[in-house]
């Protein structure tokens, strides 16, 4: 049997508030040591020889996920002038095609970026962004070759194929063009890999003549780019996790000055959409579920809001869309995703009608600003998405696409149900069910409870292609829409957050209990699962209820909360304050303390737990499951697994081609299915 690595300590103090901690594995922080990525990889190595004879289980998962998938397909074309704009793939690459066509979908392709040559040779790529210019004949695309999130904006003329020599380092996953077709707005980040900076670019000329045309210094801060369906502004947005301020340029005048909608209020988010003078504005001013007034463009500060859609308390507005003639919201209600259409002729407002009372749905790229159809992609936990044309006129609903999921999959062989977990505190938490017809409810079955719950995103009852794997071997996948996400309102937010962010956790652990009461599953049959803030809610369960299950997956999981938010050079770090707290207050460090899985590992027995991470990761940083599992391993009393796999090659996603990210949901799963026994 191999021997697990372990990690030397080198006692490392850490003073706040008279507290001191003493971190014996902080020196595992500087990946630039040569004894730190040899211990990553002696990781690896270990990881690799337990999993060993899980080989032809990954690998016959591998060819079920491959199987099913439709390798050479081609995603639903979108107009957008004379245009039809897709992407398509190929059977055997691992990246997407960008192509057009011109007229009609009868004309020859053109294909505008093929990112399979662009990624030969490289371990890792990953696109940003991809705007066609106005007159359609320049690309602007940026590329992560490194995992990091730092692009490099590209330009390519679609009419001579050629590649312009410009090149834009160190950008975000923002960029917009002005209407004069030559003109390039972009962001740039701090050494926090924070977006403070916009810059105006002008083809052909030095990038280092780019004029700053803002710069925002507070740290709670990220600005981001956009430009409404009508294209005629372009916005800059200035937020924090709960402060908004909005900047306009009218995009026929890139040279401009810029304009503020309404400045910066502590607490005060909005959101903005233009159509014909008019600033339409999403906002939580006095509507903690949100809002939606209008203002004159030329003069859109907070008096001259005039309230169109008024609060409510059983409904959250998440955003509206413009066309020329229809206003569409997109909002929450008794837990799951809603749509409405308004007229702006008539005024007359109705409700989208869903075929199935579990679902979800996204919005698609909708160009066209003179349209009457407003396309989204439609979906529940057992019919695969599906591409829909709405007529906002008619009501009539067009399905252009249904994802096709090969290897013989039938939906009616497949049940999906909510339920709801009373937490400790009495509040019912949906349960997202998923599993195969016939299910026996004695207990036996095995099951996957996955969570997120947190900077309230709300976990929706998607339909999960890989997951089939599973529920073909008599699992149950449940989703737990626990506090910290959005699922039933701002309220659930609020509530999963700050000095209440453990009933984020709480609320897990009642609804795992709850699946076990209800006979779904059992304690020793029952695997839980999260990434990144999930893998936060995976580590504060294993340490407050490790009995709750026999097998732990936390994908890149904050875990070290404490160090991380005590470090504002880490990246996100600053700006999560208003997420989890500031622990230079007393108040909030105890709390954080409280929880923080990396501070709370006793000597007892775990579960399973295969932790992952990325060497290149700027969200949560490699060193933070490392140190987890190194401390896990001298203090837990089991011999239960305790696996760490580090992608010495990627960043917070994990790998970028198509293939090899299934081969590593494969591995995830082959660990899980063999844990369970």
């Amino acid at each position: 049997m191999p021997q697990p690595p372990l990690a030397p300590t080198h006692p490392y103090p850490l003073t706040l508030h008279n507290h001191t901690r003493t971190d014996p594995y902080f020196w595992l922080r500087d990946k630039t040591n040569p004894e730190v990525i040899a211990y990553l990889e002696a990781e690896n190595a270990y990881t690799e020889a337990v999993m060993a004879h899980t080989k032809d289980l990954q690998e016959t998962l591998y060819q079920e996920m491959v199987g099913r998938i439709q390798e050479t397909d081609v995603d639903v074309p979108v107009r957008y002038g004379e245009y039809f704009y897709y992407t398509r793939t190929e059977e055997g690459k691992q990246y997407a095609i960008y192509c057009r066509k011109k007229g009609s979908l009868e004309a020859e392709e053109e294909i505008l970026l093929d990112l399979n040559a662009l990624a030969d040779g490289k371990k890792f790529l990953k696109i940003g962004v991809f705007k066609v210019s106005p007159d359609h004949k320049w690309l602007a695309y940026s590329l992560d070759e490194e995992g990091d999130e730092l692009f490099t904006v590209h330009f390519k003329n679609l009419e001579t194929g050629e590649v312009h020599p410009d090149r834009i380092p160190n950008t975000t996953y923002d960029g917009e063009w002005a209407n004069d077709n030559e003109t390039f707005f972009y962001t740039t980040m701090d050494a926090a890999k924070r977006p403070y900076q916009l810059h105006r670019h002008r083809l052909g000329t030095a990038i280092s003549e780019d004029p700053l045309l803002f710069q925002e210094d507070d740290e709670l801060f990220r600005i981001s780019l956009g430009k409404p369906r009508d294209k005629s502004f372009l916005f800059l947005a200035v937020a924090s996790i709960e402060t908004t301020e909005i900047h306009f340029l009218d995009a026929n005048q890139p040279q401009g000055a810029w304009k503020i909608v309404h400045p910066r209020e502590k607490g005060l988010e909005y959101q903005i959409a233009h159509h014909r003078g008019t600033f339409y504005i999403v906002t939580n001013d006095k509507a903690r579920n949100f809002k939606v007034v209008t203002a004159p463009a030329h003069n859109p500060g907070k008096e001259n809001w005039d309230e169109l859609i008024p609060h409510r308390e059983d409904i959250k507005i998440d955003g509206v869309d413009l066309f020329a003639n229809h206003l569409v919201v997109y909002k929450r209600q008794n837990g799951l995703k809603a749509m409405s259409i308004t007229s702006m002729a008539t005024e007359e407002t109705h409700e989208v009608a869903f075929p199935e009372p579990a679902y979800t749905y996204t919005p698609e790229n909708n160009p066209e600003f003179d349209t009457h159809l407003v396309r989204f992609t439609y979906m529940s936990m057992t019919t695969p998405d599906s591409v829909y044309d709405y007529n906002m006129d008619t009501r009539e609903m067009e399905l252009k696409k249904r994802k096709p999921v090969l290897g013989g999959f039938d939906p009616t062989h497949y049940q999906s149900e909510r339920i709801f977990a009373p937490a400790p505190d009495g509040t019912l938490i949906p349960i997202s069910l998923v599993y195969r017809k016939g299910l026996a409810r004695d207990g036996a079955a095995p099951c996957l409870l996955y969570g997120y719950g947190s900077y309230g995103y709300s976990m929706e009852p998607f339909f999960l292609i890989n997951a089939i794997s599973l529920l073909d071997r008599g699992f149950v996948y449940a989703i737990a829409h626990i506090r910290g996400g959005e699922e039933m309102g701002r309220i659930w937010y609020e509530q999963g957050k700050f000095l209440d962010k453990k009933n984020t956790f709480t609320d897990f652990i009642a609804c795992g209990r709850h699946l076990i009461a209800e006979k779904f599953t059992s304690s020793a049959r029952m695997a839980i699962m999260g990434r990144s803030a999930g893998g936060l809610l995976i580590g504060a369960v294993v340490n407050m209820a490790p009995d709750l299950a026999k097998v732990a997956f936390a994908g890149v999981p904050f875990v070290d909360v404490i160090s991380t938010m005590l470090d504002e050079t880490i990246p996100l770090t600053a700006g999560e304050f208003e997420e989890w707290g500031n622990p230079k207050n007393e108040e909030y460090y105890r709390y954080m303390l409280s929880y923080s899985p990396y501070d709370n590992v006793e000597a007892k027995d775990y579960p399973h737990i295969l932790a992952t991470s990325g060497l290149n990761d700027p969200r949560v940083a490699y060193w933070e499951p490392t140190k987890w599992v190194a401390r896990l391993r001298t203090m837990k009393t089991d011999n239960n697994r305790l696996l760490l796999k580090t992608n010495m090659g990627a960043g917070h996603a994990g790998s970028s081609g198509r293939y090899d990210y299934l081969r590593e949901v494969a591995f995830e799963y082959a660990f899980i299915i063999d844990s369970l026994g």
